[in-house]
């Protein structure tokens, strides 16, 4: 960690070209001659990314920040808070800490915070940050999380551990095996250390296969934000014989939305099946990825289209952890018969349907966009099937 990069007048020039080309930049030449040019253009860019995704770092003073593709692997604040929200207690250890984003809100909640982190130069960041930050009550070890827990007998309320899911050619990974730490083989350590434990995993993981990789599983949150999959998280309890809460969460700019089953009733649930009757409805990608497509049509009283199809049908207007839409009339995979519709422009979706929407839009000839959607899929009747929308405020 280079101080010199917290010269005044060095943060003057980072804040004033978080707009700027950096390759413009690094052409005209930077003005200071005490300090690696490329270590200001990595700040900027840095910094930049954070403009949303940490804007509590990006609005504060003095923030010295690791590179941009750091930055791109951390939490969000967004998912950070949620995490916060799920533990309580005196102690927490976290064992894999990086930029310190999660640790910094589980000090929210929790009194007093481990941050562990391997690496020399980020854990020297992550402790001035925290100084920058006002906060107190987190301890910055520069140690490898599992063996501080090995070398130590203290005990703690909770543990989080977010596994590198990079082999070492730092090419990607997301079986728990292949990552490091190997949870597999270290869950009993982890619960010998705490009651409860909180993995961060690949969005890729499948629940089923994982369930049977890992011990004492109670709650199995999937995070998302703006419908895109961003975590999942594995709530481990010692000695927890019970079944596994599945919570979904979306966050969008306008509300949040939640939905949760139980995993073990979702194969003795069953589904109510309907032609589309005047609202349908879309799962939000937590949902989809939970695989509780029974569960939604039990839990919410609501009518599934197809075993297959995963999309939901009623005649009042729900509230839905997903998208609404408007039924405006339903067609059969007819090109006469929608081409009558005379629909030029339209936001095509496939679900349980064997054409692609590249393939329907170059034989319909239909355009991206617009107010109207199509849905085309199966029925309960096996039916091929498109159904016009719009969307339902």
């Amino acid at each position: 960690m280079n101080h010199t990069i917290l010269n005044t007048e060095i943060q003057e020039f980072i804040n004033e070209n978080l707009n700027s080309d950096t390759s413009k930049l690094i052409l005209k030449g930077i003005p200071f001659k005490n300090i690696d040019s490329k270590l200001i253009i990595e700040q900027i860019e840095a910094k930049k990314k954070c403009t949303k995704k940490l804007p509590t770092w990006f609005n504060a003073k003095n923030i010295y920040y690791p590179n941009k593709l750091n930055i791109e692997q951390t939490s969000s604040e967004t998912t950070a808070k949620y995490k916060a929200s799920l533990v309580s207690g005196k102690n927490l250890i976290d064992l894999t800490g990086g930029f310190g984003v999660d640790t910094y809100y589980f000090s929210k909640q929790i009194e007093k915070v481990t941050h562990c982190e391997i690496n020399t130069n980020l854990s020297q960041m992550v402790r001035h940050n925290f100084k920058a930050l006002n906060i107190s009550n987190i301890n910055c070890l520069n140690d490898n999380g599992i063996e501080e827990l090995i070398k130590n007998d203290k005990t703690f309320d909770w543990i989080y551990i977010d596994p590198s899911r990079r082999d070492q050619l730092k090419k990607k990974v997301f079986l728990l095996s292949d990552c490091t730490p190997d949870i597999k083989k270290q869950q009993k350590l982890l619960l010998m250390r705490a009651n409860n434990v909180m993995i961060k995993t690949s969005p890729l993981l499948d629940l089923t296969a994982t369930l049977k990789d890992l011990n004492y599983v109670r709650e199995i949150h999937i995070v998302a934000s703006n419908n895109e999959v961003k975590e999942l998280l594995w709530i481990l309890e010692k000695n927890y014989k019970g079944k596994v809460n599945v919570k979904t969460v979306n966050f969008n700019n306008k509300d949040s939305q939640f939905f949760e089953y139980i995993f073990e009733e979702e194969q003795q649930a069953t589904a109510s099946y309907n032609l589309p009757l005047t609202y349908l409805y879309e799962p939000n990608t937590a949902v989809l990825k939970s695989g509780g497509f029974i569960s939604v049509s039990y839990k919410l009283n609501i009518y599934k289209l197809h075993q297959h199809s995963h999309l939901y049908t009623s005649n009042n207007l729900l509230e839905f952890p997903g998208r609404r839409f408007k039924i405006e009339s339903v067609l059969p995979f007819n090109k006469k018969i929608i081409a009558k519709e005379n629909i030029s422009k339209a936001n095509i979706t496939t679900r349980n349907f064997p054409v692609s929407v590249k393939e329907i839009r170059k034989k319909l000839k239909i355009t991206d966009g617009g107010e109207i959607y199509l849905f085309f899929t199966t029925d309960i009747n096996n039916n091929k099937t498109v159904i016009v929308c719009t969307k339902a405020l």
